[in-house]
């Protein structure tokens, strides 16, 4: 899944939607998430990246990442 193109992110978790006015915050962990989406990174490697960093459980962060992916959908901010 990707970010839409013309979705705006900061580096403290603040997402602004233009296209629609809305605005979102998120924690450190999803804002750099959010980047590495913008960054043209697939799925499995940010998921990679994030094993490697945190000290989380892989079916752990398969779980929060599709709740992640769930409410960027819901929000509108995915590529169709």
């Amino acid at each position: 899944m990707k970010l839409k193109k013309n979705i705006a992110t900061s580096e403290n978790g603040f997402i602004f939607n233009p296209a629609t006015g809305d605005s979102f915050s998120s924690n450190p962990i999803a804002a750099e998430i959010l980047q590495m989406m913008k960054d043209g990174k697939s799925s499995s490697q940010i998921k990679a990246e994030l094993l490697d960093k945190y000290h989380v459980e892989e079916l752990q962060l398969e779980r929060d990442w599709d709740d992640w992916m769930s409410q960027l959908k819901d929000a509108n901010l995915l590529e169709q």
